[in-house]
């Protein structure tokens, strides 16, 4: 069995720590914050993040990031993208370069609009694989049958992290596109957004369809300008991702989008949700990378005014409705 370290102690990073540790693997939990570190160890439980959980013994959380990655066979990034960049500098001497590094943050980096996986390879000698697809904590912790894939620039490695996660409940299939895998999973939280807004509004589900249609040639769009496969953008990591958290509950991206929706400003609605919103981060983001490289996302334009410009979202959905008239397969 593995000894496997996760930087971060986040709803889905949990879920994951619970999973390996089922399998009969050593698991350690780094997070700054001594609540949830006290939580894990003393109550089994990590109600900050993940209520209703009982984690196994196999789980150990420590607020010391040494004793966490000492002697680990792998390291997984369970962290929000705007921290990516900090976290592996930080790592830099301090872990065998041998190590994979389980990356499984959606998002790009705010200051260079780089993918993450590029972010950490700038930083860090180690392998890369990101770990992506439709998965709610909640369902992944509850052993609900979920299917995600993983990527790399070495599939090597991408299959060892497929036999490392695979369970009868949790399939993980190998995909050699990475560049379209992060992709998908980022720009799909703006759309999530989008729908969650649309939702806010009391729109109904002809509008849901619409939205998440044209949001998904909005993903492949841009995915595909950027060097992504159009395959991937219909599979788990595009369309399956963006099934998943424009109808859930359990995205975050969709319950900030209805707060929104139903008149609140961007801060409340973020404070109410109570934790990292990846969509408000990634809209300015490709926003700011789809007028760089001339590609058009209408969608993400509406969104990004809604949310920093102040636009009042029934202006934004008319807008779109008004647009000059188009071929579907533009």
């Amino acid at each position: 069995m593995s000894k496997i370290a996760f930087i971060g102690g986040g709803s889905f990073g949990t879920a994951l720590a619970i999973l390996l540790a089922k399998k009969g693997n050593e698991v350690l939990i780094y997070d700054r914050d001594e609540n949830v570190v006290n939580d894990i160890n003393n109550n089994r439980t990590n109600n900050k993040y993940i209520k209703g959980l009982v984690i196994p013994k196999g789980v150990h959380a420590y607020s010391n990031l040494d004793e966490v990655i000492i002697s680990a066979d792998y390291i997984v990034f369970a962290i929000p993208s705007h921290v990516i960049k900090s976290m592996a500098k930080s790592l830099k001497g301090r872990i065998n370069p041998n190590i994979p590094i389980i990356s499984i943050a959606k998002g790009i980096d705010e200051e260079t609009d780089e993918r993450l996986s590029v972010v950490i390879e700038k930083e860090l000698p180690n392998p890369v694989v990101v770990l992506s697809g439709p998965s709610h904590a909640e369902e992944v912790a509850a052993n609900i049958p979920t299917t995600l894939v993983v990527s790399s620039r070495n599939m090597e490695y991408a299959k060892e992290v497929q036999d490392l996660f695979m369970t009868t409940d949790f399939r993980v299939y190998t995909n050699e596109d990475i560049i379209g895998v992060e992709i998908g999973g980022a720009v799909k939280n703006i759309i999530a957004l989008a729908a969650g807004v649309v939702d806010g509004m009391g729109y109904g589900d002809n509008t849901k369809a619409a939205l998440m249609t044209r949001g998904m040639k909005e993903i492949s769009r841009i995915g595909i300008a950027l060097g992504g496969k159009a395959e991937t953008f219909y599979g788990l990591t595009g369309m399956g991702d963006l099934i998943v958290t424009c109808t859930s509950m359990h995205s975050r991206n969709r319950r900030a989008g209805i707060l929104i929706g139903q008149g609140k400003s961007v801060e409340e609605a973020l404070e109410e949700i109570g934790m990292v919103v990846e969509g408000v981060k990634a809209c300015k983001s490709f926003y700011r990378l789809k007028e760089k490289i001339g590609v058009s996302m209408p969608i993400t334009d509406v969104v990004y005014r809604a949310l920093f410009l102040d636009k009042n979202p029934k202006e934004c959905v008319r807008e779109l409705m008004e647009r000059d008239k188009k071929s579907e397969t533009y």
